[in-house]
């Protein structure tokens, strides 16, 4: 509803956190951080490069709802939210590689997963 009273920066944040596709213009409205994983062709390196912790997150998160994440760049999110200590971000990222585990039949990764989950669920 408040979308056409705010400003093009403001809208084009909210279309890259929705995973939508923007203009190049529209990157260039973007923090700083956030344009590596803005143009499509985000690379590992380019998410690995955002030095702030909380805006990699963000940079991966918006990749994987593109469908964009590789697994690298899961595992790099959960060890960027464990080392912050964040355990809700550090819970949901273990959920999704507990999670593609199961779908690749590694039984005992999902296993390893789900320890890890418990621990952090139990230290709340």
């Amino acid at each position: 509803a408040l979308r056409a009273d705010a400003p093009a920066a403001e809208r084009a944040y909210a279309d890259h956190l929705a995973a939508r596709t923007i203009s190049r213009d529209d990157v260039a409205r973007l923090p700083a951080a956030q344009q590596a994983a803005a143009g499509g062709e985000a690379s590992l390196a380019s998410v690995q490069s955002i030095e702030d912790p909380q805006a990699r997150l963000i940079a991966v998160a918006v990749l994987f709802q593109a469908g964009k994440a590789s697994p690298q760049m899961i595992d790099m999110a959960t060890e960027t939210a464990s080392s912050q200590g964040w355990r809700r971000p550090l819970l949901a990222w273990l959920k999704v590689q507990a999670m593609r585990a199961e779908k690749a039949g590694d039984a005992a990764e999902t296993q390893r997963l789900q320890r890890q989950i418990a621990l952090v669920e139990a230290n709340r």
